[in-house]
């Protein structure tokens, strides 16, 4: 199984306190920069994802903007909003058991915790920086599942 794990990009900053600028966490825009870092990583990622690959993206704006510059179809899911947890975004996915590749927009800390986990990196979450992704494939090595990084990639360097 292939899964791909894309941080939104770069959003506005979230409300401070009592909600003062009137735009809740879910409501927030990407940036121009967020847009233009969106944009580049989907330019890249439409020319590697298989045609039947599945699409989750977090309620979130930000998340949707970022899913919406791939160009193809995804499903919101609530199971991806800010505060899940690995272990939701994992039964969501069928991981390892999905036959399709399934990529997800969401998240941190629940994209690097769900990394190190699959990884198995300490408890602590794995930095993933504001729009890039991780992709991952899970497979049997003699009746054992592995997790290998297919590749890593940020928006500054493509």
């Amino acid at each position: 199984m292939d899964l791909i794990l894309w941080r939104h990009a770069e959003a506005q900053d979230g409300p401070e306190g009592d909600d003062r600028q009137g735009v809740s966490d879910l409501e927030r825009s990407l940036t121009p920069r967020g847009e233009k870092q969106a944009f580049r990583m989907a330019s890249w990622l439409d020319r590697q994802l298989p045609e039947g690959a599945r699409i989750f993206t977090s309620p979130a704006r930000r998340c949707e903007q970022t899913a919406s510059a791939l160009g193809r179809k995804y499903k919101v899911r609530t199971e991806l909003a800010p505060g899940a947890t690995p272990a939701q975004l994992l039964e969501l996915v069928q991981w390892p058991l999905s036959k399709s590749p399934i990529l997800v927009i969401g998240h941190q800390p629940t994209l690097g915790q769900t990394i190190a986990q699959l990884l198995g990196l300490p408890a602590s979450d794995c930095p993933v920086k504001k729009g890039a992704l991780w992709w991952l494939r899970s497979r049997d090595r003699d009746g054992h599942i592995q997790t290998v990084v297919v590749t890593v990639q940020s928006p500054e360097v493509l």
